[in-house]
This record gives C-alpha cells, structure tokens and sequence, in this order.
C-alpha cells in the first residue's frame, strides 16, 4: 500500500525535531509513551497518527502541536485533497 503523502511529511517532520534533540527513536518512545517500533512506523510514513499520538509527540519533543503541523498550509492541503 502506497504511503500517505501526509503521513510521509508528517514523519519527517518527527524525525527532524527528534534529531535536533539528539535522541534516538527510544529515547522520543520513552518520553511519549508509546513503543520504539511505532516511532519508527510514524517517522518512516507508515502508520498515520491519531491526534492523541500528535499530541504526546509534541509534548515529548517539547514543541506545540501547531509548530508540528505548520508544514500543512493551506496550499499543501489543497495540493493533497483536491
């Protein structure tokens, strides 16, 4: 199954906070709750997060949700969706 581009985007972005932090993906796991294989699934693109899973990820990455989500202006969402 082809991944969705939002989930593609949405995990670099993870990825790339997670880097300027300097932690692994086990250290994000621990500090959000959930498992090293689900970071994983989201960085990769694989798995499309629930809001809940947005949330705990911003606050582990100690960052808004919004700047997490920043990239999806209204030009990108238009692209995807219409």
């Amino acid at each position: 199954m082809p991944k969705a581009r939002e989930a593609a985007i949405f995990g670099e972005i993870v990825r790339g906070v997670r880097k300027e932090h300097a932690w692994t993906q086990e250290d994000l796991a621990e500090r959000a709750g959930l498992t090293t294989t689900y970071i994983g699934q989201v960085e990769r693109g694989d798995k499309v997060p629930s809001l809940t899973v947005v949330l705990k990820l911003a606050l582990a990455l100690e960052v808004l949700p919004s700047q997490i989500l920043e990239t999806f202006g209204f030009a990108v969402m238009r692209e995807m969706f219409q």
